[in-house]
């Protein structure tokens, strides 16, 4: 059984892994065996991510590269066949979000996001399959979304991104899926990170911040997801026990997709 979820001495890419999800899932990876590369945009974040991947005992190999960028891409895959090997397993964690009213978002902003978080996943994963067929096989994870199946205020682009991500990684693992290629997706739901801290933060007067009632209140878990709760799910979409796993998205959001949530 611990052999399945073995993923040792395979090459993992997780984009965008200085922090976050995206180490954590990273160093999930790194502790069932496998080969950790990574990138940023930023000299400083990749220091950054270098360091929490030593910090950690983990070797690390990082790299400067934009995902929307075809060129820098290619360039990148091929100097990570160089440095670590051919790459087996992708994960298409990098993304950004914009919370902006659609009617007060600019097309340039709507783009940018698509750009990012749809655009360079599909660029990626073009960058990673030829080498993969010549393997004989390989994984990729999309980080999706909540917000691949449901709508908010402010994030219109963030969504219809995440939709498009959604439906990418089902038509990956259906052209794919015969060549051994298992395209499948992770939909984190709240998760408590750095960034969302300031979202759970006590009012002055003690009580809970209103967003964080509201997160509690939609979670049959009652809690905010924590960064290590992905760490399980990518291990086995990036291991030979989710071989027969492909096009599904594993939405690990404590239940918030499936309950219209409390009554007040």
């Amino acid at each position: 059984m611990q052999a399945m979820f073995n993923v040792d001495g395979k090459i993992a890419l997780v984009t965008g892994a200085t922090h976050g999800i995206g180490l954590e899932m990273a160093c999930a990876l790194a502790k069932a065996g496998a080969k950790i590369a990574f990138n940023d945009t930023n000299a400083g974040a990749l220091e950054r991510g270098l360091a929490s991947y030593k910090e950690a005992g983990i070797e690390a190999h990082g790299y400067l590269c934009d995902v929307t960028d075809e060129a820098g891409v290619m360039k990148m895959i091929s100097q990570i066949e160089k440095d670590v090997g051919v790459i087996d397993i992708l994960v298409n964690n990098a993304g950004i979000i914009r919370r902006t009213p659609m009617t007060e978002m600019t097309a340039e902003d709507f783009r940018l996001v698509v750009d990012i978080d749809l655009t360079g996943p599909f660029i990626m994963a073009k960058a990673v399959i030829p080498s993969m067929l010549k393997k004989g096989g390989g994984k990729i994870i999309n980080i999706c979304s909540m917000m691949s199946e449901l709508g908010r205020e402010t994030v219109a682009a963030y969504a219809s991104a995440k939709g498009g991500l959604k439906m990418l990684t089902k038509n990956i693992a259906s052209e794919y899926g015969q060549y051994n290629i298992q395209c499948n997706g992770i939909g984190p739901g709240y998760i408590a990170t750095s960034q969302t801290a300031p979202l759970r933060e006590k009012q002055p007067d003690g009580s809970p911040h209103p967003f964080d009632r509201f997160i509690l209140a939609k979670t049959p878990a009652n809690r905010w997801g924590k960064p290590e709760d992905l760490a399980g799910p990518v291990v086995f979409l990036a291991s030979s026990a989710s071989d027969f796993v492909n096009g599904h998205i594993l939405y690990v959001d404590g239940g918030i997709l499936a309950y219209i949530g409390r009554q007040p």
